[in-house]
């Protein structure tokens, strides 16, 4: 599978993942941090929820649009932006919070945002290595 295919897969499974956990979290934050976490959100805790919640669905959209042109300079940009959020995702989901064992559903995510990193990580290595072989081509010629 070619990088611009694998970015492009892999952005529409940002659609469908991020899209709905934004949604779920601008409309009933509390019951989903317990499903996930374990433990209701009260008082500043929904504010925050609902902030990530806006934040998720703003990342789901630029992984809708960037997925028809993943290989661009902007979709590039929205990939990087995707990694760096399974990245801290997968981290915190990862450690949990303090004194709670969050639980199975939490480390499967954990889980899943991790292989989506890995796979974003390959396919953007694949990208720039390809570029790079590219450019210096170019400059032989």
């Amino acid at each position: 599978m070619t990088e611009s295919r694998s970015l492009s897969y892999l952005l529409g499974i940002g659609v469908a993942l991020e899209v709905p956990v934004g949604l779920g979290l601008l409309a009933v934050p509390s019951p989903l941090a317990s499903l996930l976490l374990g433990a209701p959100l009260s008082g500043t805790g929904m504010v925050v929820a609902r902030l990530a919640g806006g934040g998720l669905l703003a990342l789901g959209i630029a992984c809708w649009f960037a997925r028809s042109t993943p290989i661009t300079r902007a979709g590039l940009g929205v990939a990087g932006a995707f990694l760096i959020y399974n990245v801290v995702a997968c981290v915190t989901l990862a450690i949990g919070p303090p004194g709670s064992g969050s639980g199975a559903l939490a480390l499967g995510a954990a889980i899943l945002h991790g292989l989506l990193a890995v796979g974003l990580s390959g396919a953007l290595i694949a990208r720039n290595q390809r570029s790079e072989q590219h450019d210096s081509m170019e400059s032989l010629q």
